[in-house]
């Protein structure tokens, strides 16, 4: 039997799971991370406790699976795609907080260059939106208001990095700055159709390329560690939303996952040839592998387990997530009660960085039962926006859509998805998918399998969820005066 260890560093929390070549988990540590708001809008991370977050994790991972490096025969990367670190090269040490994917201190930034033009042309290089979610601008920022970055820079010691780059620099001991093509396609200056680093795109953000990583395809011999008592390779890395995809299988065009975690993030693959959208989806990379690359259209959700966690810490309405279920279905509707969730701005097909979130319809019969589920039915409202203009840029209905992320533990969730939506609802036997894509690809690597077709036959379905005739009428319904709501909030 082999093993993989996989690094899974999200928004939240770092995990780290050892799973068998056939997908098995085998053991699991995790630990939270702070994030802090030095601004409203303005969200960070510190990338030491980053760091420290994944070397505690993957040796309790390793001691828990009773196992040493030596039995350990490759590691895959997946992360929180976006969020921007700087470091210095020769020191390893980094320069300023991570500014995380959800931060929006570039909206002014993202307007100027709206107004002078220029969405279209990054478009069609990169196929992402002028936004402050992607890295492009962060970097911009980072480098205009930090006095280390530009004496860095000044002397060629800074680098760049998304979480995946930054984690196998500190892995390599400082041996290796490179990323995976589907992070490198999240940082807005990447080409996606030549595979490359714009020129003009750098030029434009003043960004100079030296600072950049190099960028590999998901399966390459990305560098090897010696930090967990023996040598081990690392051989996949992959962002969190393209390993979801990876570890649901969904590998051929038309096949359509959700990863409900932090945000919700649809990706439908649309196979070799990238398809721009005319609604606001973003175009990106979904995997490249033995010189194939695959492209995918994506929807995102900002606020998704984030809103369910600010009912819990902020307001209190809750003591575990857990219990949004039980409220939800104590409930025959909602009252009328809901929730535009723009803790964040609002994703696409919005892209909306100005939109605070707000509450309707309240009385004083408004209990926290029914504010609980106006949150948990506006995820659900959001995957309907999305899957509606996936289908107007040309896709078509798909017949399953495959769930995974910590929000799918929630069966009420799950049935009122499918109502809504009308799809099949597909909840895998092994929901840590995020986590599981790049051990796979780290088999495949290995040599453990031939091809994606063999590893997507260890796909297996846990639970389905068909839509109720009885109750899909009137969440169709509920949907269509969200939508309302919202568009009049957006005037």
């Amino acid at each position: 039997m082999k093993y993989f260890l996989s690094i899974d560093q999200g928004t939240t929390s770092s995990r780290a799971i050892v799973f068998t070549e056939r997908g098995d988990k085998v053991a699991v540590a995790q630990q939270r991370i702070q994030q802090y708001y030095p601004q409203p809008g303005w969200v960070e991370h510190d990338p030491e406790d980053i760091w420290q977050s994944v070397v505690n994790t993957c040796q309790q991972a390793i001691a828990k699976a009773e196992l040493t490096a030596s039995d350990i025969t490759a590691i895959g990367i997946t992360n929180q795609r976006e969020t921007t670190v700087l470091w210095d090269k020769s020191t390893g040490k980094t320069i300023h907080n991570a500014i995380v994917w959800q931060d929006r201190r570039t909206h002014d930034f993202c307007e100027k260059l709206r107004e002078e033009g220029y969405q279209d042309k990054i478009q069609q290089k990169t196929g992402l939106l002028l936004d402050p979610y992607f890295s492009a601008t962060k970097i911009h920022w980072l480098l205009d208001n930090v006095s280390q970055a530009k004496q860095l820079l000044k002397n060629d010691q800074l680098c760049f990095g998304t979480i995946d780059s930054f984690l196998l620099w500190r892995l390599s001991e400082g041996k290796v700055h490179a990323t995976d093509i589907t992070n490198a396609s999240r940082t807005m200056l990447f080409n996606i159709q030549q595979q490359t680093w714009d020129q003009e795109l750098l030029d434009l953000f003043s960004i100079p390329e030296s600072i950049l990583p190099e960028v590999k395809s998901n399966c390459s011999d990305f560098a090897e560690t010696s930090l967990f008592g023996g040598c081990i390779p690392v051989l996949a890395m992959a962002g969190d939303q393209q390993s979801a995809s990876i570890g649901q299988a969904c590998i051929h065009p038309g096949m359509l996952k959700s990863t409900y975690g932090t945000g919700a993030f649809l990706l439908l693959n649309t196979g070799e040839k990238p398809l721009m959208s005319k609604h606001r989806l973003l175009t990106t990379v979904a995997y490249r592998i033995n010189g194939t690359c695959h492209y995918a259209l994506e929807g995102s959700i900002f606020s998704a387990a984030s809103t369910i966690n600010w009912l819990r810490d902020s307001l209190g309405l809750i003591t575990d997530a857990r219990e949004s279920e039980t409220l939800a279905a104590s409930l025959e509707d909602n009252a009328g009660v809901y929730l535009i969730p723009a803790f964040a701005g609002l994703g696409a097909p919005y892209w909306r960085a100005d939109v605070k979130a707000m509450l309707y319809g309240l009385s004083f019969a408004t209990t926290k039962a029914h504010i609980v589920r106006a949150a948990l039915e506006a995820v659900v409202y959001q995957t309907q926006d999305l899957i509606n203009v996936m289908q107007e840029d040309g896709a078509e209905s798909p017949l399953v859509l495959r769930v995974d992320g910590g929000m799918t533990k929630n069966q009420w969730l799950l049935q009122f998805l499918a109502n809504v939506t009308g799809i099949n609802v597909a909840k895998p036997n092994n929901v840590e998918t995020t986590a599981w894509g790049v051990a796979a690809l780290a088999a495949l690597h290995a040599g453990v399998y031939s091809s994606l077709d063999e590893l997507a036959t260890l796909w297996q379905e846990q639970q389905h969820f068909i839509s109720e005739e009885s109750l899909a009428t009137h969440a169709k319904e509920s949907y269509q005066q969200w939508r309302r709501i919202l568009l009049h909030h957006l005037l």
